[in-house]
């Protein structure tokens, strides 16, 4: 027999919409003579629903688009991922559709309750296995994080499984695939049942699944795995019960499936969300000039508004290397001095100033200003064009606090939130390895924000990739300052990087959502008080 992954990207609460797409990868697999075809998690309504579920009309609006696309499948058995509702009770749920009728269905067992996501806010458990019968062939199905709890697998095995079915909407993180592959490599090799794994793909707000859906045999070793970042119908053949080989792609340079991820994060944001296109000031630096790249290459250059809002500080080098890149990517490029408006801000606060400081003197309130000029020159422009305006800030300066509200944090989508400062240099190679687009002199340069005279990053902060690791012991792993210490960390540059991660919380809290791909991100899985007289210093 043939069974087919549909892996699809849905919209959250597009119900009619994604109903469509389960069907005709539905027909699609039919024609390709498939017997069986399954999809992700809750493909019907998409992934995650979160409080949707609460809302009565979407419940009904659920139950309503289900048994419209039952009536729709015939001539192959679907096995499809949805939300059910009974007595008032919600559950994470998959049902076995043949004939224009529900034959079964199975309910998620291990409600999800980790960092990201809280499925115990809105399902109940099921507690039953579920085996059905296709060709001869005994399926089982598992959703998601049921296979964590190996007894929901025996249980299938008992009820006479020969393979098991696990229907899942898992994000990408970075290394999540290794990890997972061998979790569930080991589960096979265990309990002897062959793994089918389809999995969701599309971005959804902060969240990108990756697809990779994937197929073990019953000795434990990897036989298929489908495209990664983008939706497939792959299709399995089963010969007497037995698995018959797959392809299994060479796997990708990690730096090429981050970009990837953010690629698709920034695509599905904006189409899902109805956006036409995208801005973001362009300043030399490194950062903008990655986050442009990813722009483009998400969503064409006909989409994206570079503007250059140089300051009497601004390097000339900076201003060519932006028209370089502008010119390079084929973008519409913008430059707007901001000095006369600097000057203005600062002619009517030197009063008020002047007992402060030298009225000559550049500090933070400066740096400030020039900043927020930029940020509300940006929204002006998307208010008057309609274009979201993309951050440029890095994990680093998200976490050491080292950007301005309502400056360079003004925007609607921060591509690089999760990207720290080291992982920003490498995936710039990585994409000038495809094509060069990013002018060598942005990625050799030392870092500046460009906001006094010869200012570097470095002045204030410790190497990049010194903070960068500590943010990663301490926020990322949940070390102490002294186990950072003992990793050899400097003792005064753990103090100095856990206390601006603790002292920017407010800034982050006000800082528009950005792409996860890591486990750690200052998004869903991140829960710090604002306040808090807690000091955990050395």
């Amino acid at each position: 027999m043939k069974l087919a992954v549909a892996q699809i990207n849905s919209t959250v609460g597009d119900l009619a919409g994604n109903a469509k797409k389960i069907l005709d990868f539905t027909n699609q697999a039919k024609n390709k003579g498939a017997s069986l075809v399954v999809t992700p998690e809750l493909a019907l309504s998409g992934y995650p629903p979160e409080d949707l579920l609460l809302r009565k009309g979407f419940r009904l609006a659920c139950i309503n688009t289900l048994e419209d696309l039952v009536k729709e499948v015939s001539g192959i058995t679907l096995l499809l991922g949805h939300p059910h509702f009974v007595n008032g009770k919600i559950y994470n749920a998959a049902s076995l559709i043949c004939d224009k009728k529900i034959v079964v269905t199975y309910l998620k067992n291990n409600i999800l309750n980790d960092t990201v996501f809280k499925e115990c806010r809105y399902f109940e458990s099921g507690s039953e296995s579920c085996v059905f019968c296709v060709e001869g062939i005994k399926f089982g199905i598992n959703i998601s994080t049921d296979v964590q709890n190996e007894i929901n697998v025996t249980s299938a095995q008992e009820k006479g499984a020969e393979v098991l079915i696990v229907l899942c909407a898992a994000p990408y993180y970075i290394n999540k695939k290794d990890l997972y592959y061998k979790l569930m490599c080991r589960l096979a090799y265990k309990t002897g049942i062959t793994i089918i794994c389809t999995n969701l793909v599309g971005g959804q707000d902060e969240l990108v699944f990756d697809g990779a859906s994937f197929v073990i045999n019953n000795k434990g070793e990897l036989t298929h795995q489908f495209d990664e970042f983008t939706e497939a119908l792959g299709l399995i053949e089963l010969k007497n019960g037995l698995l018959v080989g797959g392809v299994i792609p060479s796997p990708e340079i990690l730096q090429a499936s981050i970009y990837r991820a953010l690629c698709l994060g920034v695509k599905d944001y904006i189409g899902k969300n109805n956006f036409t296109d995208v801005l973001l000031g362009l300043s030399g630096g490194i950062d903008s000039a990655l986050t442009l790249a990813i722009a483009v290459d998400a969503l064409g250059p006909d989409r994206v508004w570079a503007v250059m809002m140089p300051s009497e500080y601004t390097a000339d080098i900076s201003l060519q290397d932006s028209r370089a890149m502008s010119e390079v990517l084929g973008v519409r490029y913008s430059e707007f001095s901001i000095k006369p408006m600097f000057d203005q801000f600062v002619s009517t606060l030197m009063n008020e100033f002047q007992s402060l400081q030298k009225n000559d003197e550049v500090g933070a309130t400066e740096e400030n200003l020039q900043a927020r000029i930029r940020g509300t020159l940006l929204m002006a422009l998307s208010n008057k064009y309609g274009a979201i305006v993309l951050t440029t800030s890095n994990k680093s300066e998200m976490a050491t606090g080292y950007c301005t509200l309502y400056g360079d944090m003004a925007g609607g989508f921060a591509i690089l939130k999760d990207i720290s400062k080291t992982m920003v240099y490498q995936l710039c190679k990585y994409r000038n390895s495809l094509s060069m687009v990013i002018p060598e002199r942005v990625i050799q340069r030392a870092p500046s924000a460009e906001l006094r005279p010869n200012q570097m990053d470095q002045d204030n902060l410790p190497p990049y990739d010194v903070i960068d690791g500590i943010i990663e012991a301490y926020m990322g792993q949940d070390k102490s300052l002294h186990e950072i210490i003992d990793m050899g960390y400097i003792k005064t540059d753990v103090q100095h990087i856990v206390e601006l991660i603790c002292a920017s919380e407010h800034k982050r809290r006000q800082s528009p959502m950005g792409i996860c791909v890591t486990q750690r991100s200052f998004s869903r899985d991140w829960h710090y008080p604002i306040t808090s007289k807690y000091k955990e210093w050395v």
